[in-house]
């Protein structure tokens, strides 16, 4: 009558079997014909350990178990088994799942590591913050993400070579329609040469303006060789003449600009591109951040790397070597701020994002300090946080006890610069020009020069406070031209 092997199974009391949740859909679905959307209640049920519809759910199943000719006592042994089941069995079922899960990825991970970046980019590619989580992944994994392209890149992340092309589906206000028409007219008519050829073959229906505007802002037609800012102020007019093309070509009506398509003189001049210089870099990026959801062709940091390298005691990288509590310093660029109060008290506190050039890391500001940093807390501020690192969870978090603005940690945390000086005698040319460097750069803190002599002696010199200098990467870049890259440290 029950011609089931998991029904036999159970029917027979063996012990030790573990039960997933479709099959226990499958046994009320068949001893008590329970329907599957029934079925999946009583699953939903277990899942979320709710006693009072399991309970429920049982009496009907020993009802329909009975209009099968399912003697009571059967049916309520098979009910208590599900119940029990409900207790522990879905954990070990899940382990079991995710344990094979596991093992499946990680060995696409090792042996296939491009390919499996890739595909886990393009699965969240709708979630900024996951995204550039993988992104810093496959940096430290060696592959390199190459930027969005409309001559190369299709909706998904691909894999080129050893490194992976970012997909035009991450890219905001770019929908599948857009893509689908950018990538059937680079099939049929080949590589776009520059904006006009482009508005010219695709769908301006689907590729409309605010779509090529941000094509262009996020850097994906760079390789048109021009300025964002020269394409920008050229796509008015790129828009207007593909318009007129396509409409004629629609209607069949011949065209004067047909006729000298392949006229490379009257394109050189019909397409004249304007005289403007590029975009500031912090445009440019600020750009980027707002249509791919972070910095891809550069950081804001970059030219911060000095005295981030200096005035650090960590980097996000390396916050998991600390121990719990140990004091911290840290310097990054603030890229989410979201402002709360606490349970207990309602007094305003802050949870921000601080991102250095290692990655990002959670920085709460409790009441106590948020008072004297809440000026200091705003999205794309670049900032020094002292605190203690806590390491209670999966990930560092870092408890802020200080927050300043880059120029004001400067000025606050140096107390000298010194420099290191390895020399045969005291050349007087890379003295004299360290003393220009440091008249360029005059400001309060004071210079020490360190001589290593040739017998390895070493010898520390008061540069005197009329060549005092104000602390700055630029001054930093300068002086370790001439006196090589390292030599530089800052007393804090």
């Amino acid at each position: 009558r029950y011609d089931h092997p998991l029904l036999e199974d159970i029917l027979k009391g063996t012990n030790g079997i573990i039960l997933y949740q479709e099959q226990v859909m499958q046994i009320v679905n068949i001893m008590a014909g329970f329907s599957l959307s029934q079925a999946d209640l009583l699953r939903r049920a277990i899942s979320k350990k709710n006693p009072e519809v399991i309970q429920q759910q049982r009496k009907a199943f020993v009802e329909g178990c009975l209009k099968n000719n399912i003697d009571k006592r059967i049916a309520d042994k098979i009910f208590n088994l599900i119940e029990y089941f409900s207790n522990y069995g879905f954990n070990k079922s899940h382990s079991a799942a995710y344990a094979l899960i596991s093992f499946r990825t990680a060995y696409l991970k090792a042996h296939y590591p491009v390919e499996f970046m890739a595909a886990l980019l393009t699965s969240e590619r709708e979630n900024t913050d996951k995204v550039a989580q993988y992104i810093e992944e496959s940096s430290r994994m060696g592959i390199d993400i190459l930027p969005p392209d409309a001559n190369e890149s299709f909706a998904h992340f691909t894999v080129v070579g050893k490194a992976i092309r970012f997909g035009l589906a991450a890219v905001k206000n770019v929908g599948s329609g857009a893509i689908d028409s950018i990538v059937e007219a680079r099939k049929s008519h080949g590589k776009f040469e520059n904006l006009y050829d482009f508005t010219e073959h695709v769908d301006l229906r689907l590729v409309n303006r605010k779509v090529i505007e941000s094509l262009i802002k996020c850097g994906a037609m760079d390789s048109f060789n021009l300025h964002r800012s020269q394409m920008i102020a050229m796509l008015d007019h790129a828009l207007e003449v593909a318009g007129v093309l396509q409409k004629d070509r629609i209607s069949g009506q011949y065209s004067l600009f047909d006729n000298f398509e392949a006229d490379d003189k009257f394109k050189s001049h019909f397409q004249q591109v304007p005289d403007l210089k590029e975009w500031p870099e912090s445009q440019l990026l600020s750009f980027e951040k707002q249509l791919l959801g972070f910095y891809i062709s550069s950081h804001p940091l970059a030219r911060y790397e000095k005295s981030l390298r200096l005035y650090a005691s960590s980097t996000t990288q390396t916050l998991g070597q600390l121990h719990d509590g140990d004091e911290v310093s840290i310097g990054g660029i603030i890229t989410k701020a979201k402002f709360t109060f606490t349970k207990r008290a309602g007094e305003k506190m802050a949870i921000l994002r601080l991102e250095d050039l290692k990655g990002t890391v959670e920085v709460l500001v409790f009441p106590r300090s948020f008072k004297n940093a809440e000026k200091n807390i705003r999205e794309d501020l670049i900032v020094f946080v002292k605190g203690r690192v806590n390491l209670r969870e999966d990930t560092p978090k870092i408890i802020a006890e200080e927050i300043l603005p880059l120029e004001e940690a400067r000025r606050k945390y140096t107390q000298a610069l010194s420099i290191e000086l390895i020399t045969t005698g005291l050349e007087k040319d890379t003295l004299a020009r360290l003393r220009e460097v440091f008249t360029r750069h005059k400001g309060d803190t004071p210079v020490y020069i360190n001589f290593t002599t040739p017998d390895k002696k070493k010898l520390q010199m008061a540069a005197g406070r009329a060549v005092s200098v104000l602390p700055s990467d630029e001054l930093i870049t300068e002086v370790e031209k001439l006196t090589g890259e390292g030599s530089v440290g800052i007393w804090v």
